[in-house]
């Protein structure tokens, strides 16, 4: 009997370790939660401050492709815009690298799903001129090829 008397022992101890394991397996997962609730771990350090750089950088034509891209995509004009001018570029950098870009785009003469789009001319003087004056925040990993846009403003300009 003794022997059974042991094995009933470690059963329990067995139960309880399990029962214990479970409940720092939710006590870790409630933390976690919490702190990533927390609004100030969700603080974006700045390593570099808000800095005006030349709109001819490589990075900011990246860039800047990349936000017509998604503005064309979720654009429900039925003719592709482009960049008529660039107001002004700025860069932070955080954990990643963020473009602020203002620029004036217009409504081109190529149809969104044409297979040309080299020739593209931007609308004047017509009824199908139209300008938007666009912020965008991308942010970037360019050594990635990571582009994202975090944020869009228009306005008919």
């Amino acid at each position: 009997m003794g022997g059974r008397g042991g094995s009933l022992v470690s059963l329990d101890v067995g139960t309880m370790a399990r029962s214990w394991g479970s409940y720092l397996l939710l006590l870790t997962i409630l933390v976690a939660l919490v702190a990533s609730t927390d609004p100030g771990k969700n603080n974006v350090k700045v390593l570099r401050e808000l800095k005006v750089i030349n709109a001819s950088n490589a990075n900011v034509k990246q860039c800047l492709w990349f936000a017509m891209q998604e503005y064309n995509k979720e654009s429900e004009d039925k003719y592709l815009f482009q960049v008529v001018k660039t107001v002004q570029v700025q860069l932070q950098v955080t954990d990643r690298l963020e473009y602020f870009i203002d620029v004036e785009i217009g409504r081109s003469n190529c149809r969104k799903f044409s297979n040309s789009t080299e020739n593209c001319a931007i609308q004047e003087n017509s009824k199908l001129e139209k300008k938007v004056m666009c912020s965008f925040l991308i942010g970037a990993l360019p050594w990635n090829g990571e582009f994202m846009v975090i944020k869009k403003q228009c306005a008919d300009a």
